[in-house]
């Protein structure tokens, strides 16, 4: 689901740091973000005086407050980022032909109405088929609603229909070229594709591939997509919507389906050059004295080219614990995963990993013993206590392997009196600088929609993660610390 809206609260939350030398800290590395920032906005603003004079509007307008929520402040629309998008320098609107321009391979039955952690494992799969195909990729919202609204309620908030791709990622996968030597094509936006397509697109029914493969692991359906493809000339290329796209929840949900196309993917641009967008590093970058105080004299993650590789960009974060933790409805869902003995997602099952998840005997179609329920409960949704207990029993093999861990950062979504009863519980167990959560971050209002990506980058990062081996999120930062070559025994479940 988005995140909520974060509580912004003072950043002194570092115990035993010197409140002088973290203020000053803190003030140096904003100045130094803010300075960088402006360079961004006037080369950005350089950009559209002379480059982009004839580029039409975004066809997300900013609308006008709607009476649904009185009282409430909208939430931002991303307009400029809708703007970059239909700037990209492959996209020829005023072209006389594209005949010349690539093949491109569009799948308009994208998920929507998901979480980001759930739309995005969706989107890293998509891009890889396309690349994989010599096509490109045709990139899209990140959609919560498309009946054309700007808005949509969300438990009695407003939150954005659409967020464009690029407020949250860049990289090759929306737009950005690919590495030196990879002669795929650019990606372009789904509105460049219908410019160009229009009704000559060539659909290929999802059952004509679907219906033949041996089963749901992404390399069968990799395969089965590839041999299609390959038999098809045509410029403008459609995965038909029949029965969803081709990567769905029930390849997400199998624990084995990325085994055999894990090495290939993990050597595959579409990781190896994944970024997250400038408005999420800023993010970070601004909350660095929040969740991993730093040297003044380190540079911030906004400073470095977008070019470098993720591996060079994201490094390691010595000392950092960064702790997954899912609450709110999420109680009732890991209930529902008890009663059908759910094994871990895909992404959290990749090879190396040491937590394993083995269903407990005992249960039956759609039902299991109170015995085997709360198993699932300590793993899926576990209770202060047993946070902290998992906590010392990590940290603890942890210390023969790496530096000392030093702060602990909680992703989460609690409620702010139980996300404050674990902060204490932690402080607890002695040893900490610092220990703090999503509550405590401090972001803009562009980035509050985009909040959960924030935290990923957080947790990507971390020296030692813990996740929640039936979270999309926490697949997602698995994925990209496993890519990226983290140590897989800095990696753990609950």
């Amino acid at each position: 689901m988005l995140p909520l809206s974060r509580t912004d609260v003072p950043l002194g939350l570092h115990g035993k740091h010197d409140n002088a030398l973290i203020y000053v800290r803190y003030f140096a590395r904003r100045y130094l973000v803010l300075g960088v920032t402006g360079l961004v906005l006037f080369f950005l603003l350089l950009r559209i005086l002379y480059v982009g004079r004839d580029v039409r509007p975004s066809p997300i307008s900013d609308g006008n407050p709607s009476s649904r929520w009185p009282g409430r402040r909208l939430p931002p629309l991303y307009g400029q980022y809708h703007q970059y998008e239909h700037q990209l320098p492959q996209h020829h609107w005023d072209a006389p032909s594209h005949e010349s321009e690539p093949k491109f391979f569009w799948i308009p039955g994208h998920s929507r109405g998901s979480g980001w952690g759930n739309i995005f494992q969706e989107v890293l799969l998509n891009a890889y088929l396309s690349h994989k195909a010599n096509r490109a990729f045709v990139f899209y919202n990140y959609t919560w609603n498309d009946d054309g609204s700007d808005y949509s309620d969300y438990n009695g908030k407003p939150i954005p229909s659409r967020i464009p791709l690029s407020a949250l990622i860049r990289g090759p996968i929306v737009g950005a070229p690919w590495p030196a030597g990879d002669p795929a094509p650019l990606a372009i936006s789904e509105e460049y594709w219908h410019h160009v397509c229009g009704a000559k697109r060539r659909v290929i029914p999802r059952a004509e591939v679907h219906d033949h493969l041996p089963s749901w692991y992404v390399s069968d359906i990799t395969k089965g997509w590839l041999d299609k493809l390959s038999t098809v000339d045509d410029q403008c290329v459609e995965a038909g919507s029949d029965g969803g796209p081709p990567y769905n929840w029930v390849t997400f949900g199998e624990k084995d389906a990325m085994t055999d196309v894990w090495p290939d993917f993990a050597r595959s641009p579409v990781l190896t050059h994944l970024a997250w967008s400038p408005l999420v590093e800023l993010g970070f970058d601004n909350n660095r004295e929040v969740f991993a105080p730093t040297t003044v004299l380190e540079p911030p993650l906004s400073s470095i080219p977008a070019t470098a590789p993720s591996a060079e960009r994201y490094s390691m974060l010595p000392g950092l614990l960064v702790l997954h933790i899912r609450r709110g409805d999420y109680e009732g869902h890991c209930a529902h995963l008890a009663r059908w003995s759910s094994s871990y997602l895909a992404f959290n099952a990749l090879q190396g990993l040491p937590d394993r998840f083995a269903p407990p005997p005992g249960g039956s179609w759609g039902e299991n013993t109170p015995e085997n329920v709360q198993i699932y409960m300590e793993h899926c949704f576990p209770s202060v206590q047993q946070i902290v207990r998992r906590v010392e029993e990590v940290v603890r093999g942890e210390a023969a392997q790496g530096p000392s861990l030093e702060h602990v950062y909680v992703m989460t979504n609690g409620a702010v009196e139980w996300v404050e009863e674990l902060k204490a519980a932690l402080r607890g167990m002695g040893g900490w600088t610092s220990v703090a959560s999503s509550r405590d971050l401090v972001l803009n209002w562009e980035q509050k929609y985009v909040a959960q990506a924030v935290d990923m980058l957080i947790g990507q990062r971390a020296q030692v993660f813990i996740g929640n081996g039936w979270s999309s999120l926490t697949g997602n930062i698995v994925l990209m610390r496993q890519a990226n070559g983290f140590r897989p025994e800095s990696t753990r479940f609950w």
